[in-house]
């Protein structure tokens, strides 16, 4: 597994809001559902996206583009045409006052609009994201991209609208998987762009000895790396790697290291009931001693304090005592 492909991994849609809306001219949609991030594309026509605190950006038709931040934001024909309708979370439909439209928009079971003949046509799938390693991610991009139409994401889009329009059996679990699809695909191609400011973990994977050690890491986080044996695997010299890595991904080996368990770790802290010192080995460490003390060093809280802030009020979870032994 690569770096991106790791990453990518940990941002998966779980019934993620996808629907169209049809509209015509002159027509204004502020934005208001919280979403970490978002994938939209023009079907038909063009739109405008407009941040609070950025530059409107154009999309036009075929275009994709990826918004990040749960920030409110506008989508228009026109940067300066004011929002006649206001999207909130679940797909509902409210005019700015807060007066409820969506059952007067309601076309189909993900469609909304006044006629199906509208000149624009505008897809978006909207993901619940959460967790470490999905921020690891999410902090390469910039607030919103776009990505031209090409042949492997329009593809991707273009089976999401059908299956949009097919209303059968299992129809989330396919767009889950589907905008799953357009979301890699679409932020491959970004990472490709020269405007991209791509990550230099993103830059380096090209790279034969630091590629070759990223998807090391990626793959087998467990096993008890250094720098020589990764050096070693890459068929460097310890100081050729070491310098290498540093320069092209931007930080020493062992601190990527280090950072990527880590995430991991806190994101399996919050996402299942495995023990810390289940998870500890599962990530590298000998056990929960020692993932709890490079934890803290990392992220300043311990992997308890970290799973008990996912809990709702009132759960609680004990652990067994911590082991006295630390392991490096």
């Amino acid at each position: 597994m690569d770096a991106l492909s790791g990453l990518i991994d940990g941002t998966r849609a779980q019934s993620a809001l996808l629907n169209q809306a049809i509209l015509e001219p002159p027509w204004s949609l502020r934005i208001a559902d919280g979403a970490p991030l978002a994938l939209m594309t023009a079907l038909r026509g063009h739109a405008w996206i407009v941040p609070d605190d950025d530059q409107p950006t154009l999309v036009h038709t075929g275009d994709i583009a990826i918004i990040r931040g749960s920030e409110h934001y506008t989508v228009a024909d026109d940067p300066t045409v004011r929002p006649d309708l206001v999207i909130h979370a679940g797909g509902q439909y409210t005019t700015p006052s807060g007066v409820d439209v969506t059952d007067d928009l309601r076309m189909a079971t993900r469609t909304c609009g006044e006629s199906p003949d509208g000149a624009t046509i505008i897809m978006s799938g909207t993901y619940e994201v959460s967790g470490v390693v999905s921020a690891r991610l999410l902090s390469a991009l910039p607030r919103v991209l776009v990505v031209p139409g090409q042949d492997t994401c329009r593809a991707a889009m273009n089976l999401l609208a059908a299956e949009l329009m097919s209303d059968q059996p299992g129809q989330q679990v396919v767009l889950d998987r589907m905008l799953d699809v357009a979301l890699a695909a679409t932020l491959r191609a970004w990472f490709d762009r020269p405007e991209a400011q791509t990550p230099g973990w993103y830059r380096a994977q090209s790279d034969p000895l630091v590629g070759e050690a990223l998807r090391l890491i990626h793959d087998e986080p467990a096993q008890p790396w250094t720098v020589e044996s990764l050096a070693a695997k890459a068929g460097a010299s310890r100081a050729t790697f070491a310098r290498r890595f540093a320069t092209l991904a931007g930080e020493p080996p062992m601190t990527y290291l280090t950072n990527w368990r880590i995430a991991m770790a806190a994101d399996l802290l919050r996402e299942t009931d495995a023990t810390i010192d289940s998870i500890a080995r599962k990530v590298g460490y000998a056990n929960a001693f020692a993932l709890s003390v490079a934890f803290k060093r990392v992220r300043g809280i311990t992997p308890t304090e970290h799973r008990r802030a996912a809990l709702p009020c009132g759960d609680q979870m004990t652990e067994p005592a911590l082991s006295a032994h630390s392991s490096t």
